[in-house]
């Protein structure tokens, strides 16, 4: 049985709406520290901030990278990943570059992946945001690989500032296609209990969400 305590366990919560101030990043670690999160995901201008309002604490510090579009130089993407760890980062969030893997510059997007990976490398953790709304099944069979072979840590359904976020049908796909050994991260759209559980149940091992306490019942 999937309990409220384990998907809070699992959750990483996030505010990463471009009007949150500092005030609202305190009160999300607060939040975090209460219900035992996994991390807190904000923008890289306040990693600092949430690092110091959760030292102590076993939550993690999460941030984004090439966010929410994904087309940043790949050395700026390796050079954003360095700061936010130096910042205090554990986990970052990359976004892939979409419309080179839908031009099939697939070597183009493992580099890029890897220039962050590398950058990470012993520091943080890596997810990579495939944006599953913008790609056919197997563009995102194809951006998991592409992940894996990089070496990233997870992969993640969505930046949740494009058509959709995350449908259990794509988590089922995603873990299929990296196997075990990877995280699977559903983000975007994940606004109560149950989503979080079908998104489980389907093989998601994080889960991104702005609506954390209503998904567990507070």
């Amino acid at each position: 049985m999937i309990t409220k305590e384990f998907i809070a366990s699992i959750i990483d919560h996030t505010v990463l709406k471009p009007e949150a101030s500092p005030e609202d990043i305190i009160k999300i670690c607060a939040e975090a520290k209460e219900n035992n999160f996994a991390s807190v995901c904000v923008n890289p201008c306040y990693v600092k901030l949430v690092s110091e309002n959760l030292k102590g604490s076993s939550v993690k510090v999460c941030t984004v990278i090439g966010f929410p579009l994904g087309a940043s130089n790949s050395e700026v993407k390796a050079f954003e990943t360095k700061k936010a760890i130096e910042d205090g980062a554990d986990e970052v969030d990359m976004v892939i570059n979409i419309g080179m893997l839908k031009a099939k510059e697939y070597d183009y997007v493992k580099n890029d992946i890897k220039s962050v990976v590398e950058a990470a490398r012993g520091k943080a953790l890596v997810k990579v945001i495939i944006e599953t709304c913008l790609l056919t099944d197997e563009e995102k069979v194809i951006a998991c690989k592409l992940a894996k072979e990089a070496e990233a840590d997870f992969v993640k359904t969505s930046t949740g500032f494009s058509k959709w976020g995350a449908k259990a049908e794509d988590i089922r796909l995603m873990r299929q296609t990296v196997g075990d050994d990877m995280g699977v991260k559903a983000s975007g759209g994940v606004h109560s209990f149950e989503d979080a559980v079908s998104m489980v149940e389907a093989g998601a091992s994080r889960i991104g969400a702005s609506s954390s306490l209503k998904i567990i019942g507070r």
